[in-house]
């Protein structure tokens, strides 16, 4: 079955690729990542409407970045924070426990599990983690007025169900990706 393969070797292999160029040529290529997902994050706030539907794109780039390289994962991670703290400070509370912990986390997963499925839980489980953070702790509302305050064994279920949907759907173009990706490094 497609969810228990393992995931090929193209991945690590890009790593490896990844990892034999420059230290500035990393570094700039983290930098530009960064940039794109504050924007497309961004865009969540500038446009209304069809920002909105950008915004989740912001996921890219720092799962992309994550795969490549664990520490500039996480440095694009906390720098994309940054600039939405310049640029959107709206976007600030969704970014770090929606899209951008789901590329960190995803990535992570790529770098230490083998199996889809495992890949693919545990970036669900850290999106759902995120989610039911900014439901009830911090009672933001980010699934709009139709979910209550209190906490749901029946939408946390929901949300987990959704998570695992759509984080199925991140490593399927984190997998595509890297394949070209790997063509375009060497």
């Amino acid at each position: 079955m497609y969810l228990f393969k393992s995931i090929s070797d193209d991945i690590h292999s890009a790593q490896l690729v990844f990892k034999q160029n420059s230290k500035t040529k990393r570094l700039v290529l983290a930098a530009v990542f960064v940039s794109i997902a504050a924007v497309l994050q961004a865009a969540g706030g500038l446009l209304p409407g069809m920002g909105y539907l950008i915004s989740p794109f912001a996921t890219a780039p720092i799962l992309f970045c994550s795969i490549l390289s664990l520490p500039l994962g996480a440095m694009s991670y906390f720098l994309t924070n940054l600039l939405l703290l310049i640029l959107q400070p709206s976007e600030l509370i969704i970014f770090p426990f929606t899209t951008g912990l789901l590329g960190l986390g995803t990535g992570i997963a790529f770098y230490f599990l083998k199996k889809r499925i495992s890949i693919i839980a545990f970036g669900a489980t850290l999106l759902t983690i995120g989610i039911i953070n900014l439901l009830y702790v911090f009672k933001f509302p980010v699934l709009g007025p139709t979910v209550s305050g209190s906490f749901s064994i029946l939408t946390t279920g929901s949300i987990f169900l959704f998570s695992f949907f759509y984080n199925w759907i991140w490593v399927v173009i984190g997998l595509t990706f890297l394949k070209r990706f790997k063509k375009f490094l060497t």
